[in-house]
């Protein structure tokens, strides 16, 4: 440890913390680590971890969708169009796969709330390169289903890489063209009577 005398760059860390100073207003509350948690809704005001309660929430009808997508090699894409690969239906078993995982959500997101599901729809888009899916979610209840819906989505891709890493190997075991890529909320919908 050098003292500031001795120290070549106590000058320029002292001047940036000025500046960061006189950037702060007098509610600013950035040097408190615990204020930080205070604006967000899954930590305590002591920034400790805590469930939402959404229990005096009413119940609202609510949609989320979901997407993303895997790239493949073009010559994958064309054994799952042609239903060529060896594992099976690459495509019912990753439907089946998003399914669960947008019903299973709650288990794998520590602070999701288990929300009751009413419908899931996923809908799988073949280019040359890659596959895009959609994965729509609905609930009548106390919060939102963005999280199902984007479990449904990498869950759902997951499967499709699972069920044609045979093929996406080069001969090093490794895959260079195959990646998991764009996942993103599309929509989101709170429908209130």
């Amino acid at each position: 440890m050098s003292d500031d005398a001795t120290d070549p760059n106590a000058d320029d860390r002292e001047g940036r913390e000025s500046a960061n100073a006189d950037d702060r207003t007098a509610d600013d509350d950035r040097g408190d680590p615990h204020s930080r948690a205070a604006g967000l809704t899954h930590t305590t005001d002591e920034g400790d971890v805590q469930m939402v309660d959404v229990g005096d929430k009413p119940d609202s009808e609510r949609r989320a969708v979901a997407a993303g997508e895997i790239r493949l090699r073009p010559s994958t894409v064309e054994a799952i169009r042609d239903d060529r690969v060896g594992k099976g239906d690459v495509l019912a078993t990753a439907r089946v796969g998003a399914v669960q995982a947008v019903k299973h959500t709650w288990e794998t997101i520590p602070m999701c709330h288990q929300i009751p599901i009413t419908n899931v729809d996923t809908e799988f888009s073949l280019d040359d390169d890659r596959i895009e899916l959609e994965v729509a979610v609905e609930t009548t209840g106390k919060t939102g289903c963005e999280m199902e819906a984007l479990e449904g989505v990498t869950t759902g891709l997951n499967v499709v890489w699972d069920m044609v890493k045979a093929i996406e190997k080069d001969e090093g075991g490794q895959y260079p063209s195959t990646a998991i890529e764009n996942v993103r909320v599309v929509q989101k919908e709170k429908r209130t009577e």
